[in-house]
């Protein structure tokens, strides 16, 4: 089965210093229809004009992924880590007991664009941890590459939950397919770009919950740029 999230069907701020596109509930805005999708709970489409950012703020039990898509991310938090990840950086922090961090926009002179995205985590009250990878254009091209799991395979970074966070560049004529285990389901949202997901056509913005399926197949890619999640089917309370 599939359900279709339409980029104008997203939550949407507007700050002047800062543009933002909510998938799930998010802030201000709240859809109890959208609240999240098995232990994805937050992706965010942020774009941060030059010189500002978040200021330090704390988050607790929340694994957050930083995926740049254009320009400069600037990253401080209480761990003592500092940092600037550009395109093709994957950044990973879990919040644990507590951390406090601020993001800002590294460049004075150009736009910052990027996803947040927050994962539950398995366990909660773990240690804070922090890590940050590099994957090339060449690592993504025409595949789905991981750049996230639970146990670091693939040079992934590592998060706490039994997920696993697939990133594919897609031009006209490549495709991938990505095997779903009973018991699992996939989130897909196109970053930028064009791209058919089992069947259906989606661009800039969309997403494709996939429920009760034992594929994610992608094709017919234009300039296209997309993040997989392969979650488990939380059980209800």
């Amino acid at each position: 089965m599939n359900a279709i999230r339409r980029s104008e069907e997203r939550g949407q701020a507007d700050h002047g210093w800062l543009k933002s596109f909510h998938t799930f509930s998010f802030a201000d805005y709240y859809d109890p229809r959208h609240m999240g999708f098995g232990p994805l709970r937050v992706i965010n489409e942020d774009r941060v004009q030059p010189g500002a950012g978040f200021g330090t703020h704390g988050h607790r039990d929340m694994e957050i992924i930083s995926y740049v898509l254009d320009g400069e991310l600037a990253h401080r938090d209480s761990m003592g880590n500092g940092s600037v990840i550009r395109p093709g950086d994957v950044q990973r922090m879990s919040a644990g007991t507590g951390v406090r961090h601020s993001e800002f926009n590294g460049s004075k002179e150009h736009p910052v664009h990027f996803l947040q995205i927050w994962i539950e985590p398995k366990f909660r009250g773990i240690e804070p941890g922090y890590e940050e990878k590099r994957f090339t254009p060449e690592d993504k091209r025409g595949r789905l590459r991981l750049i996230a799991s639970a146990d670091g395979a693939e040079g992934s970074v590592l998060i706490h939950q039994d997920a696993r966070v697939y990133a594919g560049l897609f031009a006209p004529g490549e495709q991938a397919r990505l095997a779903l285990a009973p018991q699992r389901q996939a989130y897909v949202h196109v970053a930028r770009g064009g791209i058919t997901v089992n069947g259906v056509s989606l661009r800039s913005g969309d997403a494709l919950e996939v429920t009760q399926a034992d594929e994610v197949a992608l094709a017919q890619g234009v300039e296209a740029e997309v993040l997989v999640f392969d979650l488990p089917v939380l059980q209800q309370a």
